[in-house]
């Protein structure tokens, strides 16, 4: 698959099939995902990779704090502003009821929203869950480093024929994650991300977010 494919064609996936991941497959997505930049080559990220009755153990016990509403709050951990200006705002706001259109939740259907939220706890029914952190001393040039490595784990991914789901979710659930994976304190949790096999038949995965005009975003100079 050529580079350029990988990223037109990555998107959020938000349903799964069951269909298992090797241990090799993720072994090389990783091995590629190695050749991130860094800052002066600081690699200042670790990958815990889970599966099988871990990944069940981690789901389980997240749905079920999803569920009894003892998750924490974004601002806790710093990660989502407060408020958001219009234009972040609106895109949220666009993909968020993109989504719901597609899976027929209307506006004010508190249910429909709270059971589609949960599947993030599920990992969309992904087989594996990859979750990256980064070592809690570190400032946010490191964070920035840890942003590249984990989108070039999404395009690494789509070279082997998978999809991915990058989730945020998992900051406000960090329990599970952490004692599952035994994950030291001096890790800060950054992503979680869903990894597998897309399923096609899903209506939510027809689902693929806009992107602004390069006109709107980007501003030229010397040219």
């Amino acid at each position: 698959m050529k580079i350029e494919e990988a990223i037109t064609s990555r998107k959020s996936v938000r349903a799964f099939t069951n269909t298992p991941v090797p241990r090799e497959t993720v072994q090389r997505i990783l091995e590629m995902a190695q050749r991130a930049p860094s800052g002066t080559n600081t690699q200042p990220w670790h990958v815990h990779v889970a599966a099988g009755t871990v990944r069940d153990a981690i789901v389980a016990e997240a749905h079920d704090m999803f569920q009894n509403g003892e998750t924490d709050s974004y601002a806790a951990h710093d990660y989502y502003p407060e408020v958001w200006t219009d234009t972040h705002r609106d895109r949220r706001r666009q993909v968020g009821w993109g989504l719901y259109g597609l899976l027929g939740i209307q506006k004010g259907d508190r249910e429909g929203s709270k059971r589609q939220a949960a599947r993030n706890y599920l990992l969309f029914d992904a087989p594996v869950g990859i979750f990256v952190t980064t070592d809690a001393y570190l400032c946010r040039g490191s964070w920035f480093d840890v942003g590249m490595y984990v989108q070039t784990i999404m395009l690494a991914a789509r070279a082997e024929g998978l999809h991915t789901c990058p989730q945020a979710s998992w900051i406000v659930t960090p329990g599970p994650v952490r004692r599952h994976l035994k994950i030291p304190d001096d890790q800060a949790l950054v992503v979680g991300i869903a990894l597998g096999h897309e399923d096609e038949n899903a209506i939510e995965n027809t689902l693929v977010s806009e992107r602004a005009d390069v006109k709107d975003i980007a501003h030229f100079h010397g040219f």
